[in-house]
């Protein structure tokens, strides 16, 4: 573990020793944290699989991670937003400038975001949340009439809804968009779950940090700030749309340039690599 980890640079000097020490273990997180794991400073699987990958594997990763950016357009819009949801991140270009980015909270595995093209046409204030059956006949299956009103829930011909509010699920924003998966993006009223390093665990939609900031500079630079504020000042949902469509990208990249400069590797973590890596003639 010493070795690898002073090899990759996470480690200034070898080690020598044979206790795991806090140097190991912030070493180890910092590792985590690079690649999307769970930055616990403790060696489990997903941590172990990155320590033991070779220069093949990451040949191999960088192999799928080109071909997959040869399916894309090569003139991409100029104004759009770019959600990676193996790195869990969102970077917004305008006019073909770099302007933000930021964390998200995607699908976690089973319940994966796709992989699709679909623009906001529009700003939702203080939104309610019709629950998804798939939800209903879940978690929330057989729940008392208590933990409704506990949750600001209601039933209304045969549905769920939670009532807008800084309790509601999808916080008090959401960005609605044109697609036939019902995937948006939205605010949450988890906010702490940001900060994980780890950040697959939504049912598909994706939660963005700050989203009510984000809300803001779009509504801002698409000149209906006066309106959106309105809306949300009512405290009620309120449709604000835009002028124009912003189109959204939901890509799939665990290999890419981060924003140093430098070429960053993610986990894998809805497997979706292999196929492609067996089709351009890899091994497992």
């Amino acid at each position: 573990i010493a070795a690898q980890l002073h090899a990759e640079g996470y480690l200034d000097q070898p080690y020598a020793g044979s206790t795991y020490n806090p140097a190991l273990a912030d070493a180890v997180t910092r590792l985590q944290r690079d690649y999307g794991i769970a930055a616990d400073g403790i060696v489990g699987p997903d941590t172990l699989a990155v320590l033991n990958l070779g220069p093949g594997d990451h040949a191999r990763a960088l192999a799928v991670a080109l071909e997959r950016r040869r399916w894309l357009s090569r003139n991409p819009p100029l104004t759009r937003i770019d959600v990676n949801t193996a790195a869990a991140t969102l970077r917004y270009y305008r006019d073909g400038a770099l302007v933000d980015e930021r964390k998200v909270i995607v699908g976690e595995p089973g319940k994966e975001t796709p992989a699709l093209s679909s623009p906001i046409y529009r700003l939702v204030a203080n939104p309610t949340w019709t629950i998804p059956k798939s939800i209903q006949h879940g978690e929330l299956a057989g729940v008392s009439r208590r933990y409704l009103r506990a949750h600001n829930m209601f039933r209304r011909g045969g549905w769920i809804v939670q009532r807008s509010g800084r309790g509601n699920a999808l916080g008090l924003v959401k960005f609605d968009m044109h697609n036939q998966h019902a995937i948006y993006l939205h605010d949450t009223s988890s906010r702490h779950l940001f900060e994980r390093s780890q950040r697959h665990l939504s049912h598909g939609c994706v939660r963005v940090a700050d989203a009510l900031g984000f809300a803001e500079m779009l509504a801002e630079q698409e000149g209906v700030a006066s309106e959106w504020q309105r809306a949300r000042d009512t405290g009620r949902q309120r449709f604000v749309a835009l002028p124009r469509e912003i189109p959204v990208r939901m890509l799939y990249h665990n290999v890419f340039v981060a924003s140093e400069g430098q070429v960053a590797y993610r986990t894998d973590p809805y497997g979706w690599n292999a196929p492609i890596a067996a089709a351009l003639g890899f091994s497992g």
